[in-house]
């Protein structure tokens, strides 16, 4: 409590300076000036209390890298969207690679198995396929809601296709009944990147009751963040044990925190005979079954998202609220030039960004550069086609994709950050009032 009470005092001393998390407007009731300052498209919804929470768990706590914090932390984003286990790493595109890793370990697939996935997304939903010698089987999307078309997904599927893996870009789901169904018809697995979507629902359940497996990120971008940082989480226990093997150098021990500390271990076995080939006693922490990476967070990321973890409602809701007031100002005066994406029936869609579809190439770099020199920042709709970059295209033909190429020419989005103030939603009005009078 006492080094407790120093951290506060000295928060208390360098709020008001310059220095004091510059990033956050709201942390420190900064006044926007619509002069100079920026419209960021996200950030972290952050206050003092996850820099407290970190500089608590660096001078005082027990671990650098993952400990108690981390397993905290998995323990309470378990509970809150209702999986029976999770493992963090440190990034959701390490997620993604210890999610496929893991999959194909525990179902036992084989090298050149198909997985359906589109084209349009973030390189790293499509490269763990390829890392693990799998093949993505891409299908295009649709401009109705820019995800990939499900009567496509249905033709696709072969006796090589072990799963779909979908990724909601943006937080907007497809029809995920459509998508069930087919699933279960053809009796492959439902994978969620959910890394652009935490929080969105559909029918009242999160996505991730939907699928077997779910990945998230915790890039500052996202819904919550830990700086970087991701997470893996199921049903399957099995699934996630590998999945931290995978993360964890590929050893067999699944000890967390204070368990590490303990002759006997989780497994009430630690040191025994574990090797077939060898006579002697080993210490089960250096039983390496897998042939993995080193992908662990630090503890002190434990620590920000278990307060990141609190503010995930009050985030959800200011997202789909900030979606609804950008799309009545640009509405308003692009009305009939752009289309807002709208959210089906059945979703509650939790907002990375808004999207917004434009009649024509030269309408979209019109709009991007008038916004971006007017300090209101935008992005690609992520990679657009992924078979056009460099990295890719050798994976498939991006002209058999006509609808993802599309999407460079007329999608790009401006941030749903729930931290956008009144003074920044106003000051985008009048951009795009002023683009509409040049």
């Amino acid at each position: 409590m006492q080094v407790e009470e120093l951290v506060n005092q000295l928060f208390e001393k360098i709020k008001d300076e310059p220095c004091f998390m510059p990033y956050l407007y709201n942390a420190k009731n900064k006044s926007f000036d619509e002069n100079k300052d920026w419209v960021y498209y996200s950030g972290p919804y952050w206050n003092e209390l996850e820099a407290k929470a970190a500089v608590l768990t660096f001078i005082t706590g027990q671990w650098l890298v993952s400990g108690e914090n981390v397993a905290r932390f998995e323990n309470e984003y378990s509970k809150k969207f209702g999986f029976k286990s999770s493992v963090m790493v440190n990034s959701g595109s390490s997620a993604n690679l210890v999610m496929i890793s893991a999959l194909k370990k525990r179902f036992r697939w084989n090298d050149g198995d198909e997985v359906i996935v589109s084209p349009v997304g973030f390189p790293t939903t499509v490269a763990p396929l390829v890392q693990n010698n799998l093949k993505p089987a891409f299908v295009d999307v649709t401009f109705s809601d820019l995800n990939f078309d499900l009567k496509e997904v249905d033709k696709k599927i072969n006796s090589n296709t072990k799963a779909v893996l979908l990724s909601p870009v943006l937080g907007n789901p497809p029809d995920m009944d459509e998508l069930g169904y087919i699933c279960n018809k053809k009796k492959i697995i439902l994978i969620l990147d959910g890394c652009d979507s935490l929080g969105t629902k559909w029918k009242g359940k999160y996505l991730s009751d939907y699928a077997h497996v779910t990945s998230c990120s915790f890039y500052p971008a996202h819904h919550i963040t830990t700086g970087e940082g991701g997470m893996v989480s199921s049903q399957d226990e099995e699934l996630i044990h590998l999945a931290r093997s995978f993360a964890w150098w590929g050893r067999d021990c699944y000890c967390v925190g204070s368990t590490n500390l303990t002759t006997k271990g989780a497994c009430g076995k630690r040191f025994s005979k574990w090797l077939d080939d060898y006579h002697g006693i080993l210490d089960h922490k250096y039983l390496f079954t897998q042939m993995g990476y080193n992908l662990k967070p630090l503890d002190m990321q434990g620590s920000i998202g278990l307060v990141q973890l609190k503010k995930i409602d009050e985030i959800h809701i200011k997202r789909r609220e900030v979606k609804k007031r950008l799309e009545k100002i640009i509405t308003k005066f692009l009305g009939g030039r752009v289309r807002i994406l709208d959210e089906h029936s059945n979703a509650e869609t939790s907002w990375f960004g808004l999207p917004i579809i434009c009649e024509d190439y030269h309408l979209k770099h019109k709009l991007v550069d008038f916004l971006e020199k007017n300090r209101v920042q935008t992005r690609n709709y992520f990679a657009g086609n992924i078979l056009l970059h460099p990295g890719y295209k050798h994976l498939d033909d991006a002209k058999s994709y006509k609808e993802s190429s599309r999407v460079l020419d007329h999608v790009f989005f401006i941030g749903c950050y729930p931290g956008l103030s009144e003074e920044m939603i106003t000051y985008i009005g009048k951009v795009f009032e002023k683009f509409v009078n040049l």
